[in-house]
């Protein structure tokens, strides 16, 4: 790509805009990746959570404003806010769809690209801000195969879209790279020789592999496509994994197997969408509508469990939507460390928790509802070895990065074909915008 003609240095800066997180890096002059943190209730973070919150307010006049917040900010504004306004998350799976051009909130139609956009301009002044430097460039991280994506056009529509947000948020150049090949590249930094390595990258919305050779010698040479010897992916990844557990545990303790009498007949308790709008966090605050509220009324009075529709009434009625998933992630992270583990979701004062869920599962339990979706993984890694013509046994490393990566039966895939000793792992939510960085280093010296 040729480089823009402008006055503006343009800085070696990487930008991994994910489905769940995203994070920013750049290269500096003593050629070390430094990262953007963020604040995060009380904390620093290295990864911005990737949602959008728009509300309403009224000026001194009377008149309806729409203010928009990003990141950890949104969600705190959300979580505080009595009067909800609309919380909008996940945007980056809905790139490759054609049908998905926008949505209205408040009456106003905003586009895709539009939305992204306000989230990367935040990011961007937040990083130039802690940086002290602007950001005119960036190497822009992106799947082998977009969530919803069925072909390769579908691939390049969701890319052009994607730098049509970077345009808007006040990019000047725009590269793109795949999310496994930055990894490879952060990888690849802790290298003093050559090798021929597998990256598989998991990330909110979706799985990654790559075969590539990486190395210093890689690296004089310069890099070629014959570098890269193929990639495959599946969209599903971490998303997918919790809302199995939230179907097939959280779900059952609120009522969703639960049985009522109607006319001398026993029927579901509750319709069955219900709880599917329980698998992403901030869709429960949909349900808190009048309808929901006479159907869960009716529900209580006639079911067979009350106590479990009274608790599903009390999650959504104090919009505990949040709350459960964080309850959710982490019984998945105990998972990853031992063979069982007690879900806990309580709220309330410890006298009188208005809801107070314990439910044991064990690992065998978790990786039986995940077993289409680690199936999915298994073919896509082995149908990649097949196009490229690799066996296993000639992969030196294999590096995983991103949280799934850390779940038992993930790991056990690559295990079982390449061996437990071949196996590295990287920072959970960084390394992709580490490479990002390296690789913009590699792309601005090329273009200058």
């Amino acid at each position: 790509m040729e480089p823009m003609q402008t006055k503006n240095k343009l800085e070696a800066v990487g930008f991994d805009f994910g489905t769940t997180n995203s994070s920013v890096a750049l290269l500096n002059e003593g050629s070390e990746v430094q990262l953007a943190s963020f604040p995060s209730f009380g904390t620093e973070v290295q990864s911005f959570r990737s949602v959008l919150y728009l509300e309403q307010y009224r000026t001194g006049d009377g008149a309806r404003r729409t203010h928009a917040l990003t990141g950890p900010t949104a969600i705190e504004r959300y979580l505080q806010a009595e009067e909800k306004g609309r919380l909008i998350q996940s945007l980056k799976s809905h790139l490759s769809s054609r049908s998905l051009t926008g949505t209205e909130v408040f009456g106003r139609r905003y586009k895709l690209e539009d939305l992204i956009a306000r989230m990367l301009g935040d990011l961007r002044k937040h990083a130039a801000k802690q940086f002290e430097k602007p950001i005119h460039y960036a190497m822009v991280g992106r799947p082998v195969r977009f969530v919803g994506s069925e072909t390769p056009e579908d691939d390049d529509f969701a890319v052009s879209r994607l730098r049509e947000a970077f345009t808007a948020a006040g990019f000047e150049r725009v590269d793109f790279e795949l999310e496994p090949v930055a990894a490879a590249c952060a990888y690849e930094a802790t290298l003093d020789h050559d090798e021929l390595i597998l990256i598989g990258d998991f990330g909110g919305g979706t799985s990654d592999f790559s075969l590539l050779h990486v190395g210093p010698g890689v690296r004089r040479r310069g890099r070629t496509p014959q570098d890269l010897l193929g990639n495959s992916g599946v969209g599903l990844a971490g998303d997918a994994f919790d809302a199995r557990i939230v179907r097939k545990l959280v779900s059952p303790a609120l009522g969703s197997n639960s049985e009522a009498r109607s006319l001398n007949k026993l029927l579901p308790a509750v319709p069955a969408w219900i709880y599917a709008n329980l698998e992403r966090w901030h869709y429960l605050s949909f349900l808190r509508t009048n309808n929901v509220r006479e159907i869960l009324k009716s529900a209580r009075i006639r079911a067979l469990e009350p106590e479990k529709i009274q608790a599903l009434i009390t999650l959504i009625e104090e919009d505990l939507g949040y709350q459960l998933h964080q309850a959710v992630q982490k019984v998945k992270f105990e998972l990853s460390r031992n063979e069982s583990a007690e879900f806990h979701f309580r709220e309330g004062s410890p006298a009188d928790p208005s809801i107070d869920l314990r439910i044991p599962v064990t690992r065998r339990e978790f990786e039986s509802w995940i077993e289409n979706d680690l199936h999915a993984i298994e073919d896509s890694i082995d149908k990649l070895l097949t196009n490229s013509g690799i066996h296993p046994r000639a992969v030196d490393r294999v590096f995983l990065t991103g949280g799934s990566s850390f779940v038992p039966a993930v790991r056990r895939i690559f295990e079982t074909r390449f061996g437990g000793d071949r196996i590295r792992s990287g920072n959970e939510f960084t390394s992709v915008a580490h490479g990002l960085a390296l690789r913009a280093a590699e792309a601005l010296s090329q273009s200058s």
